[in-house]
């Protein structure tokens, strides 16, 4: 080949290298977009995941959409229904695969199909063994381009509870905790009102929104008194199912678990707890769940397998020392939300975030890995996963 030749395959190849370099960037725009309008759905479409969806044409954005609540219509129905253009030769951007299976709502890939959408970019597959590639294997056997994994590490952070939930039947549990500066929960007098910030107090309350239920210890009911609900400004919020963790049942009927939306608490007792204050707990309208024991307690691992068998895709563990142990002994957690606030306590009888019989060798220690750090005004936000569980 001559140098001419040789100019115009080096030129070539420089266009192709250019043109794969631009195409993600486009693909990364529109999915960053998708995955953002995905969050829409916090707190209402439990058990489903987050979807968004974005379709483009000639550049321009010409629908979009994302799942509202369960059983409504999906991301990429809602897109194309508010398309202000036609789809025909359109690339849709999805966060996760569409389905192929009738569900509470119609199928999706077939209408993506039926719509003349060209081409498709997904984030991730859909692990619902349901759909798992079947609606990538639907779309691209009837012509049309489909790419995967733009993004995919979002989205499954984005889709965690998810993922844990529609693949093992188990909710996701995160340990939130919030201490000061030297690792105090509460002071000496178990006074803890209010250890951390306003805005630290109000991310609190959106994950309650975002999280199925919100689970606590005995103890805490009875020295806090806490609602366990989501007290947010926004006009639509959910309040998250309450789960009192109470071995011998010692749950005042005054408490405002009880007396504030009774049908959302659910109470853990075992065969300690006397017969009569069972039924007078269940007479408020709350329901009490009977567990086997260990070690003299609620058996957390068949609580938590219970509560995913009754729906509960996601799990917030909120308060008492010896129940984050517990869950942790257990193996139940696979996030931590920790948050710090610039204030010392002291006293060796303070409580700590963990309490129980401890870990007896660094070795042993329990590792939060793939760790990040924010600023919450007059707090820091910690958060990390479990090693080995994400």
């Amino acid at each position: 080949m001559n140098r001419f030749g040789n100019a115009l395959e080096f030129i070539f190849q420089g266009i192709v290298v250019f043109m794969l370099m631009e195409m993600p960037k486009e693909d990364i725009r529109w999915m960053k977009r998708a995955v953002k309008i995905a969050a829409g759905g916090e707190g209402w479409v439990n058990p489903n995941p987050l979807v968004g969806a974005v379709l483009v044409r000639d550049g321009q954005v010409i629908g979009e959409g994302f799942h509202h609540h369960f059983g409504g219509p999906h991301a990429e129905v809602n897109a194309i229904m508010s398309a202000s253009a036609p789809t025909e030769g359109s690339t849709l951007y999805l966060t996760l695969e569409p389905c192929i299976h009738q569900g509470k709502t119609p199928p999706c890939a077939p209408l993506i199909v039926e719509k003349g959408i060209s081409r498709v970019v997904i984030a991730m597959t859909d692990p619902n063994p349901l759909v798992n590639g079947k609606g990538v294997d639907y779309m691209r056997n009837h012509g049309i381009g489909v790419e995967t994994g733009i993004m995919e590490n979002v989205v499954r952070r984005q889709n965690e509870v998810f993922i844990k939930y529609i693949t093992t039947g188990l909710p996701f549990v995160i340990l939130k905790t919030a201490m000061t500066l030297d690792g105090k929960i509460a002071t000496v007098t178990n006074a803890s009102r209010w250890i951390t910030g306003e805005t630290s107090r109000r991310y609190v309350h959106r994950m309650r929104h975002r999280y199925s239920a919100v689970m606590a210890g005995i103890d805490t009911v009875i020295y806090d008194d806490p609602m366990l609900n989501a007290r947010l400004s926004i006009k639509d919020k959910r309040d998250p199912l309450k789960v009192i963790v109470d071995s011998k049942l010692r749950l005042p009927l005054t408490a405002k678990v009880i007396t504030n939306e009774p049908q959302l608490t659910l109470v853990a007792t075992t065969e300690q707890a006397p017969k009569e204050k069972i039924r007078e707990i269940e007479r408020t309208g709350a329901q009490v769940i009977v567990c086997p024991e260990t070690g003299g307690r609620v058996d957390l691992a068949f609580l938590v397998a219970t509560l995913g068998a009754l729906g509960i895709d996601s799990v917030m563990i909120e308060g008492g020392s010896t129940l984050a142990f517990s869950a942790l002994q257990a193996g139940l957690i696979d996030k931590v939300v920790s948050f710090v606030a610039p204030k010392l306590l002291g006293g060796e009888r303070a409580p700590s975030p963990l309490g129980g019989l401890g870990i007896e060798n660094m070795e042993d220690a329990v590792r939060i890995t793939d760790w990040s750090v924010r600023k919450m005004k007059d707090d820091l936000m910690i958060e990390g996963w479990i090693q080995n569980r994400i």
